[in-house]
């Protein structure tokens, strides 16, 4: 990793999680995500915790999200990155 590169933030780690979790980062940013989880106990506790949300809701049917919960969950995250 560049000795220079800007450490990454937590609130920056929480919006690369996704990403980072399906391998979609680029390397400079993996690097930059995993030097940051090695220094910081939070983000490391909230790493583990979206894997265990993943690992299990991952296993649920396609059925078990209602309509109007998908649509909750829709509006809830549109615009995410607006802020």
């Amino acid at each position: 990793m560049n000795t220079y590169a800007e450490q990454l933030s937590c609130q920056e780690l929480v919006e690369l999680v996704t990403d980072y979790l399906e391998g979609t980062l680029s390397e400079e940013e993996r690097l930059r995500f995993e030097d940051h989880i090695s220094r910081c106990s939070a983000c490391t506790i909230y790493l583990e915790q979206i894997r265990q949300t993943i690992s299990l809701l991952g296993h649920l049917p396609v059925d078990a999200l209602t309509p109007e919960a998908e649509r909750g969950l829709l509006e809830a995250f549109r615009g995410w990155h607006a802020d």
